[in-house]
């Protein structure tokens, strides 16, 4: 046994002060799209439901303080980071779905026409693919249930990273998380689609039956366009954006977050291959909304990964160059030149 070199415990403690900081950027993130949230309720045609705000703002602030209270207090870093990083998902979620809607008021033209053609030129035909779907009730309740795991994958990605120690790991996913919603929603405000069972007037009758779950979302879309609807809420938001597919861009960030965890790699990609798959038909999207999330979600984790793999090298580096105090050597009696060149170069 050797004991631990006096760097160890200031290498530890600079990791730990890198995620910290990468948690408070995430706050700050929160904080400005919940004042851009207020500002637009204050001076634009929306109003804030307050009420609807009040239970993810109490849970945000629990779980926030429970989490400052294990990484600070009881040095449990593993509960601090869930707790805290629960905090993130759940804030996130209360100020992202009103700006979700906010963007769907931009006013710009529905995109269907051309993201249908795409679909074609691809082969995709939504009438057969529907009636498909409706035949295999079997398929039905595993998309259904694929599908619907969304929300409870977020929570237990968080959990089994706190739990297995990936930290970084978790950092990561936060991160890639918040940043794909972010990218995903801006890109829905200029690109609006009302999705291809509006778009091509898919009626339940001729798919006996089959009503994808994203329907409830619909009235709530075309109410945000025609400014008819000008109430926004902190749960029972509904998910209204058409192209890119988030379920989708989320579809890549579970499994790829939970790959070092050995216990729940494979049922994760699993899981999320039939998420994927469940998409275009409960989530009423096009193939190329599933495509574009995809893509998304690889290039923000890919650009998050190296963001938070640079800011911590270079903290290292920073933490050694201060930690290594200067040596002293005493000095050496005189010797021939050859000799000291050899020593030189073999201590090189």
């Amino acid at each position: 046994y050797s004991p631990p070199s006096p760097r160890e415990p200031r290498t530890m403690k600079s990791g730990h002060d890198h995620h910290q900081r990468a948690a408070a950027a995430v706050w700050i993130m929160i904080g400005v799209i919940a004042m851009a949230v207020m500002g637009f309720a204050l001076l634009g045609p929306f109003e804030l439901d307050l009420r609807s705000f009040l239970i993810p703002g109490a849970v945000t602030a629990l779980l926030a303080a429970g989490g400052w209270f294990y990484r600070s207090v009881r040095r449990d870093r593993r509960l601090g980071a869930i707790l805290s990083s629960t905090a993130h998902i759940i804030g996130f979620a209360a100020v992202g779905a009103p700006l979700s809607y906010i963007a769907a008021t931009a006013g710009f033209p529905l995109q269907d026409a051309a993201l249908e053609a795409i679909d074609r030129q691809m082969g995709v035909d939504w009438a057969q693919l529907m009636t498909f779907v409706s035949l295999h009730p079997g398929l039905q309740l595993v998309l259904s249930l694929a599908y619907s795991s969304f929300a409870l994958q977020t929570l237990t990605t968080v959990l089994a990273l706190g739990v297995a120690g990936q930290l970084t790991r978790l950092s990561s996913f936060i991160a890639a998380f918040v940043a794909t919603t972010l990218l995903i929603i801006a890109i829905s405000a200029v690109g609006p689609a009302a999705g291809p069972w509006l778009f091509l007037d898919i009626q339940p009758a001729s798919a006996n039956g089959f009503l994808p779950t994203s329907s409830t979302s619909w009235p709530v879309f075309l109410a945000l366009r025609d400014g008819t609807l000008h109430t926004v809420f902190g749960i029972r938001s509904e998910g209204i954006i058409t192209f890119p597919s988030l379920h989708a861009a989320l579809a890549v960030l579970f499994p790829v977050a939970l790959w070092p965890v050995k216990g729940v790699r494979w049922f994760a990609l699993g899981l999320n291959i039939l998420l994927v798959i469940a998409t275009p038909a409960y989530g009423g999207h096009y193939v190329v909304d599933v495509i574009a999330g995809i893509l998304i979600a690889a290039a923000c984790w890919v650009a998050v990964a190296r963001l938070l793999d640079a800011a911590s090298d270079t903290h290292a580096e920073q933490v050694a160059a201060i930690d290594d105090p200067p040596s002293i050597v005493p000095e050496a009696p005189a010797q021939p030149a050859m000799s000291a060149l050899s020593r030189d170069f073999e201590s090189a």
